[in-house]
């Protein structure tokens, strides 16, 4: 025995498509319209109820009506190999005036008398995003690595240049010692000249002649110590500003 004609018109009438992302929930919308003059019963099953919800399932289509059906697609991960078989079908029977309970009147139809049509799922996922660039970056040629010379630091410069200056200043204190003990020498040799007239101009001459080299001792020995204070102070201070 032949089945019936479906008597709805479906939109879409073959396929459901669903628009990735598949990360959130997508739905796809099915338009149910019935031109005849009679009320007409349908349900919407499909072979993979745990991954669709549809709203609503099951209801009347008033004669030249229409019912809109949101289809659901719950979120998965998406594998482009996997092949998809899910698929969809309206069934659909005249129903009587009044009030109907859908559920029974499937139950207790008559083959003869259901009608239905099938729909199939196609899952299109956009292109990536970041596939173009990607390519993009793979046909770029090739950048040469640059070496960087590496470059004095202007602290590098500053310590060189302090290092000189602080060269010459310690070769002019230098030469400046080397006058003092020269003329130190000088001093003695007077001192001791003086000394050796002293004793034989008196004992109170000598006196004298031992106080003056005293205080000119007393004189060249700070000077000595002043010099070295300042090398020395001079060089710490280099030192330290090299090592910071």
């Amino acid at each position: 025995m032949s089945k019936a004609e479906q008597v709805l018109t479906l939109e879409p009438s073959q396929e459901l498509k669903f628009k990735g992302p598949f990360n959130d929930v997508v739905t796809s919308q099915l338009k149910l319209s019935n031109p005849s003059d009679k009320r007409v019963g349908f349900k919407v099953k499909t072979t993979a109820p745990r991954r669709y919800c549809v709203r609503p399932n099951s209801g009347l289509v008033e004669p030249h009506g229409a019912v809109s059906v949101a289809v659901m697609l719950q979120p998965f991960e998406y594998d482009p190999h996997e092949k998809n078989k899910h698929k969809f079908m309206v069934q659909s029977l005249f129903a009587p005036e009044g009030e109907v309970n859908l559920d029974l009147l499937f139950k207790e139809a008559d083959q003869s008398q259901l009608m239905d049509s099938k729909l199939r799922c196609v899952f299109e996922l956009p292109m990536d995003a970041t596939q173009a660039p990607q390519n993009n970056i793979d046909a770029a040629p090739a950048a040469q690595p640059q070496v960087e010379v590496p470059k004095p630091s202007p602290k590098a410069n500053n310590i060189e240049a302090e290092l000189r200056k602080a060269g010459d200043e310690i070769k002019r204190l230098r030469e400046e010692i080397s006058a003092l003990r020269q003329e130190n020498l000088q001093l003695k040799e007077d001192s001791l000249r003086q000394r050796t007239h002293a004793s034989s101009t008196g004992e109170k001459k000598t006196v004298a002649a031992s106080v003056i080299q005293h205080h000119d001792t007393q004189q060249g020995n700070p000077m000595m110590h002043l010099v070295a204070a300042l090398i020395i102070a001079l060089v710490g201070y280099i030192l330290g500003k090299f090592i910071l």
